[in-house]
C-alpha cells in the first residue's frame, strides 16, 4: 500500500531541540538538517515524504524541489503551509488509490483537520521517534553486514589452506 508522510517542517523544525537550537544559528541549516534526517527515514520506510514550508509571507508563487527523492514544497504567496498541506492531503485523497497519508506537525488545528478528512496524524515527537530509531536500525544493519566476514579462507578446510599457504610462500 502506498504511504505517504507530509511533515510540516518549519513546525517540526521548532519542536525538535536539535533543530529548534540549530534555527538559532541559521534557519537554512536547520532545513537541510531536517530533510537530511528525513532521507534516512524515507529510504528506510520506503515512505514518500513531502516537507511543506511557510513562504506565504513572500512574494512569488509556490515552488518544488526535490532533494534525494524527498519533495520539498514551499508555500505560495499569500498561502501558508497548513493550507498548502490540506491541500495535499485532498488531492492524495482524490486520486482514489489505497494509501495511508500521514501528516507530521504539533498544530492541534492543523491534526485535527487533516484527521477529519482521513489522513493520519503524528505529532513532532512521534516522527522524532521514528526517525531516531530508522537510524539506529540502518546503523545496526551497516555494523552487522561491516562485522561479518565474507572471505575464502574462512570457508576452506585446514589441508586446503595449508596447502595454499605453501602455493603462497614458493
Amino acid at each position: 500500500m502506498r504511504e505517504v508522510l507530509i511533515v510540516d517542517g518549519y513546525n517540526i523544525i521548532g519542536d525538535w531541540p536539535e533543530l529548534r537550537d540549530l534555527k538559532h544559528e541559521r534557519l537554512e541549516m536547520a532545513r537541510d538538517k531536517l530533510i537530511d534526517d528525513l532521507k534516512e527515514y524515507k529510504a528506510f520506510t520506503g515512505r514518500e515524504v513531502i516537507v511543506v514550508f511557510d513562504a506565504h509571507l513572500a512574494s512569488g508563487g509556490q515552488t518544488e524541489e526535490v532533494v534525494a527523492g524527498i519533495k520539498v514544497l514551499y508555500s505560495s504567496h499569500e498561502e501558508t503551509a497548513d493550507e498548502l498541506i490540506e491541500r495535499l492531503v485532498y488531492e492524495f485523497l482524490r486520486e482514489k488509490v489505497r494509501m495511508h497519508i500521514y501528516v507530521a506537525t504539533g498544530d492541534y488545528v492543523e491534526q485535527q483537520v487533516t484527521f477529519g478528512v482521513g489522513a493520519l496524524r503524528i505529532t513532532g515527537r512521534e516522527l522524532r521517534t521514528d526517525v531516531k530509531n530508522a537510524k539506529r536500525q540502518i546503523r545496526e544493519k551497516v555494523e552487522k553486514i561491516n562485522h561479518a566476514r565474507n572471505v575464502i579462507d574462512d570457508h576452506l578446510s585446514p589441508q586446503v589452506r595449508e596447502m595454499f599457504e605453501k602455493w603462497r610462500r614458493g
